[in-house]
């Protein structure tokens, strides 16, 4: 309504508007500040100019300009009034009628994610595009996509939609997947088919594949729900996204920023730069994970449940971190079908679930921090003994029909280091209730139970319940009750017996400054070296819970468990078998192994094995 009326004649309300929305749109245009310098005093005459300046933001930058506004006086309404001689170059100065505003980009190369030796984890590499050329089918449509649907597992109904869009014609390239470039057989496969070719594209790879892809996740298109939520962060609709594991951890620092550069067309072909922002390439980050070691423990697992950590114990750098069973990375993040999510997901052994940052009941693994605390308080001594016979005990009537048992029979008494070489239940049991539930709990505090773990993946923190229960008390003791850890925290739980009584934070990155001290102080020497005496034993005495992983000339030290899953006592339920293990003459490596279901396997000797094979294989 302010232009004038010559505009308002070659300029509908409509394109004035719409031009001016979609211009301002499209460029993301905010923090708008218009200044106009308009005369002082009354101009005579029926034209008159002012001059205006105008400041934004863009996604590629600052925009700033100075203009001269033409005005025109007219009478409308029996009223006489000034009115703008309006053209596009209001919108930008050097923006003539029959230019285009144009906006490219350059889109940042996305940080690399690779081992203390540099090996890529994550790295920007090449796949391979299967496409159809529809003008070379030559009447054999169906069959054509019918053989391309049952190699590549794409529906037929996907790639007739895709051969139907608007855009296409009969000698343009139709991609329909892309597959990673190690697949040579399937490539030379569906590329024998009539029409169908490929196309090396850009492409997230993974190396490792199934040994690290709950740890290092993988990137995928970014959805509606994410472009929303990341909104102002520098997502378009055509960018992709961390979607799991260390991939979204680092999104931030991975992403970089896309160069972007906001011109005018003009009818000659010259451009004129209006906003230019430089691209800026994601930035690379190294893990303390070795690769060899992390590939080493994830096939020991062999594709049953489980998880494991490798820690440098003085340290607290993290060597590996393995979940199993897994899925390869590089097929999620190449496009994959529903019928591949639908398998994992139907899987009984759950392949998605990442293990190692999952609370756990430890069972045994736990009486080593039950004896430190105990030591620690004067609640026990290493002369401390029981004397129960049999395999169960209860402390009185009051328990009802509930009692502790043991694994294996015992007569007479039972001290501290005996106690920790049979796996004694029930010690542990009278430990605990020796301490009460306040100590108890205090000193499970100070190894790290009930915080939150700052550790840059994500873990669930250590549970461990209400002991005023004394029975839930007297099961605590041996790592059962509602005590829970993850395969991270339990590591890093025995580190405090390699660094003095100090136990240490778990690092990831290999930026951050090691050793980090968790909590100070919480055993003396002296508890150090009876706790350690004794978990050599597990190993070297006959009667040791883990003397099948001796290995000659190699001292380690280490603690077997077994935590049992059930509804309620009497009933058989399933078991976790756990082992932990560090060499104490050179403790450079300390390992922790979890695997689920060991009833039928053996019980604790299921991870004993697995352990001692990785001890083996870096000697």
């Amino acid at each position: 309504e302010f232009l004038t009326a010559d505009v308002k004649e070659r300029v509908t309300k409509e394109e004035f508007a719409g031009r001016y929305e979609k211009v301002y749109g499209d460029l993301e245009i905010s923090d708008l500040k218009v200044t106009a310098n308009l005369p002082e005093e009354e101009v005579e005459g029926e034209e008159a100019e002012f001059s205006i300046s105008a400041e934004m933001n863009s996604l590629a930058g600052p925009i700033s300009f100075e203009h001269t506004a033409p005005l025109r006086k007219e009478e409308r309404n029996d009223a006489e009034n000034w009115y703008v001689e309006w053209d596009t170059t209001f919108i930008f100065p050097e923006l003539g009628a029959e230019d285009k505003i144009r906006l490219s980009g350059t889109p940042a190369a996305r940080g690399e994610i690779v081992d203390r030796s540099g090996n890529g984890i994550a790295i920007n590499g090449t796949a391979y595009e299967i496409g159809i050329v529809p003008g070379q089918m030559e009447g054999k449509e169906q069959e054509i996509i019918s053989q391309v649907s049952e190699l590549l597992g794409v529906s037929p109904e996907r790639i007739q939609e895709a051969l139907n869009a608007d855009w296409v014609q009969p000698d343009y390239f139709v991609p329909i997947k892309k597959i990673p470039t190690e697949e040579t057989e399937l490539l030379a496969e569906v590329t024998s088919i009539p029409s169908v070719v490929k196309k090396d594209v850009p492409a997230r790879v993974y190396p490792y594949k199934e040994a690290a892809a709950h740890l290092v996740g993988y990137v995928g298109p970014i959805t509606a729900e994410e472009l929303e939520e990341l909104a102002g962060q520098g997502y378009s609709s055509t960018d992709v996204v961390g979607k799991r594991g260390m991939e979204q951890v680092l999104e931030e620092r991975l992403k970089g920023e896309n160069g972007t550069k906001i011109y005018i067309e003009k009818t000659d072909g010259s451009e004129v730069v209006l906003a230019e922002k430089e691209v800026v390439n994601g930035e690379n980050v190294t893990l303390t994970i070795d690769m060899t070691l992390q590939t080493k423990m994830y096939h020991e697992l062999n594709g049953e449940p489980g998880a494991g950590i490798a820690l440098q114990p003085l340290t607290g750098e993290t060597l590996a971190l393995v979940s199993s069973p897994s899925f390869d990375p590089n097929t999620a993040t190449l496009g994959a079908t529903g019928q591949f999510w639908q398998e994992l997901e139907e899987n009984p052994l759950k392949p998605l679930l990442t293990r190692f940052k999952q609370g756990y009941a430890p069972g045994s693994v736990m009486k080593p921090i039950t004896a430190a605390i105990g030591l620690n308080q004067g609640a026990i001594t290493t002369d401390w003994t029981i004397d129960v016979n049999g395999l169960q005990w209860q402390k009185d009537s009051s328990w009802g029909d509930y009692k502790v048992t043991r694994v294996t029979a015992t007569d007479g008494p039972v001290n501290l280091d005996r106690a920790l070489i049979v796996s004694d239940n029930i010690y542990f049991a009278q430990a605990a209730l020796q301490m009460g539930a306040q100590g108890f709990t205090e000193g499970l505090n100070s190894f790290g139970f009930g915080q939150e773990i700052d550790y840059p993946f994500p873990l669930d923190p250590g549970n461990i319940g209400d002991l005023e229960n004394e029975i839930r008390l007297a099961d605590s003791g041996y790592g059962q009750g509602q005590i829970e850890m993850n395969v991270v925290h339990l590591a890093a739980a025995y580190t405090p017996f390699l660094n003095n009584g100090t136990m240490l934070k778990p690092t990831l990155l290999a930026e951050q400054k090691t050793p980090q001290p968790w909590n100070e102080n919480l055993v003396n020497d002296e508890i150090v070296n009876q706790i350690n005496a004794s978990l050599r034993k597990v190993i070297e005495d006959p009667n040791g819970t883990a003397k099948t992983a001796r290995i000659d000339g190699y001292p380690l030290a280490g603690k077997t468990g077994t935590a049992e899953i059930k509804e309620q006592q009497g009933v058989q339920g399933t078991e976790n078998g756990w082992f932990v293990a560090y060499n104490l003459d050179n403790p450079e490596l300390l390992i922790a192994v979890m695997v689920e279901g060991v009833q039928d396997k053996g019980g604790s000797q299921a991870a004993v094995n697995r352990v001692k094979n990785v001890f083996e294989s870096q000697r």
